[in-house]
């Protein structure tokens, strides 16, 4: 028979013990509970780029010369130097933080550029000074891609069905336009930024900067027809920031 008084005093170790687990296991809860919540949301920009005026109309695109690639558009393609939307909307604008920003380092992963149906897709392609760019070539026929800069070193280059990708970068900022020597209705730009804050306007024409800190920044949007604008914009607090912007389309 065991005295009560050695059960308490071997029962009480136990007791604490069992207490101590429990709440180390709920503070333990607790903090992972709070590192799986989403951090608050950073500040955003957000807008809508519009146009005023009369654009230019786009043409349809004659391939004829290049049978292997109008045979993949039964309907011709259209040029892409203005792309409208309802309601004036205006698509393929940069937008981007031009100032205000904390820099930043490229990001490793490549922008890719595809040259897929004799035409360039995306028509922009944004990226960072730095960052990789890889160009394909996914057609049946050679390829002469000729980036126009004139602030990075100019280059141009053939690239034949099956080759490997083009790869390159860009030391500077710049808006650079891109065409093929070999068909000349191919027409693109590659936006090259100092800021990991961009983005590029659908044919709805809007747009969201995203995990932007508290203070003032300079948002300026860039068309290839239209040219540029700029606004200040001031981030703060839970409710996000707009900026809204209207180009002036010219027809010619």
């Amino acid at each position: 028979m065991i005295h009560p008084i050695h059960t308490l005093r071997n029962g009480a170790p136990m007791r604490t013990k069992l207490v101590s687990s429990l709440a180390l296991l709920a503070v333990g809860t607790a903090a992972i509970g709070a590192l799986g919540r989403p951090a608050p949301n950073a500040g955003t920009i957000s807008g809508h780029v519009t146009f005023t005026g009369t654009p230019p109309k786009m043409r349809p695109i004659d391939m004829a010369k290049e049978p292997s690639c109008a045979k993949q558009h039964p309907t011709p393609i259209m040029t892409e130097s203005v792309v409208a939307g309802p309601a004036n909307a205006l698509g393929n604008v940069v937008v981007y933080i031009s100032t205000g920003d904390q820099a930043s380092a490229a990001p490793t992963q490549a922008v890719r550029y595809d040259q897929k149906g004799c035409e360039y897709v995306p028509h922009v392609a944004v990226l960072q000074v730095g960052q990789p760019l890889e160009i394909y070539n996914d057609d049946q026929t050679s390829h002469n891609i000729h980036p126009l800069a004139k602030v990075n070193p100019e280059w141009n280059k053939s690239q034949p069905p099956g080759a490997p990708p083009i790869k390159s970068s860009y030391t500077k900022p710049e808006f650079i336009a891109v065409k093929c020597n070999v068909h000349p209705w191919m027409h693109g730009n590659f936006a090259v930024l100092t800021t990991s804050h961009h983005a590029l306007t659908g044919q709805d024409g809007t747009f969201t900067l995203e995990g932007l800190s508290p203070g003032k920044y300079t948002v300026t949007v860039w068309h290839e027809r239209f040219g540029t604008q700029s606004q200040e914009v001031t981030v703060g607090g839970a409710k996000p920031a707009t900026a809204d912007f209207v180009m002036k389309a010219t027809p010619y």
